[in-house]
């Protein structure tokens, strides 16, 4: 990668744009992260790649059923009347800013 040279005005809020080159340099788009790393006097800015949000209740249930997955003794088909329910509420449009209505227990 050839040699870059920009610089940028810090604001009152401590923010800067980053240059349209380095932008660029870096594949970052509208919305895209970038990391920074303090080494000695240095800063060096890096494409930060997405992380996904990752829920340790979710993890540890991915976990077990995955367990259960690969040892094949917890699966079954589902029954038919489950299976028919389920794609029968496949056309029902879903409000995901509903209230729920009474106690939900996690």
């Amino acid at each position: 990668m050839h040699h870059i040279h920009e610089v940028a005005t810090v604001t009152s809020k401590g923010q800067i744009t980053l240059p349209k080159s380095i932008r660029q340099a870096l594949g970052i788009a509208v919305g895209g992260r970038v990391a920074f790393d303090l080494r000695g006097s240095e800063v060096v800015v890096t494409r930060a790649e997405p992380v996904e949000h990752q829920d340790p209740a979710i993890e540890a249930f991915l976990s077990l059923l995955e367990q259960d997955i690969k040892g094949g003794k917890q699966l079954t088909t589902l029954p038919d009347d489950l299976a028919q329910a389920m794609l029968a509420n496949l056309q029902h449009p879903v409000d995901m800013d509903q209230e729920i209505l009474g106690d939900v227990v996690l």
